[in-house]
């Protein structure tokens, strides 16, 4: 079957969640630097605490994305808890900030989620593939931008077509 708009951008839950969690357990970016416009207060683990205006404030989507009251299991991919009924992602405003968020989060997220499930949907119906190494690598936090350390090879298999 060919392959549209629809299907990848509507038709794909478990694809599209499997991404996320990807995300959120392996986030690109190590940090997230912004200033403070204005005066904010905010409670965290109930503590109330202010930042001043004209602060740097620091986050890091790789902790902030593994906070167990907001994700449960947070070291478990687990791409049902972005699906209907759990939705831990909508738990609080930036609980999910796997393309930052607010106003400076990535423009283009959406194009990359259609981009990348269009070439995962022809490569999972073309061909069959396994992991190489025996186990999933570890991430590379000292990265400008984060990914895998060390090898991580897949062997492409192309599947037998009936016709």
């Amino acid at each position: 079957a060919a392959v549209d708009y629809k299907k990848v951008n509507e038709d794909m839950p478990l694809l599209h969640n499997s991404m996320k969690e990807a995300l959120r357990l392996c986030p690109p970016l190590i940090l997230l630097i912004r200033y403070a416009v204005k005066e904010l207060k905010v409670k965290a683990a109930g503590k109330n605490y202010t930042i001043p205006k004209g602060d740097m404030v620091l986050i890091s989507p790789s902790v902030g994305m593994r906070i167990p009251e907001v994700f449960k299991d947070p070291d478990t991919f687990d791409p049902d808890r972005f699906g209907p009924g759990r939705e831990e992602d909508k738990s609080s405003p930036y609980a999910y900030m796997g393309f930052g968020g607010g106003m400076h989060s990535c423009m283009g997220q959406n194009f990359a989620f259609v981009q990348v499930k269009t070439i995962l949907s022809v490569l999972f119906r073309e061909f069959e593939m396994e992991m190489i190494a025996d186990k999933v690598p570890d991430i590379d936090y000292e990265a400008m931008v984060v990914g895998p350390k060390g090898d991580c090879r897949i062997r492409y298999k192309k599947r037998q077509t009936s016709k």
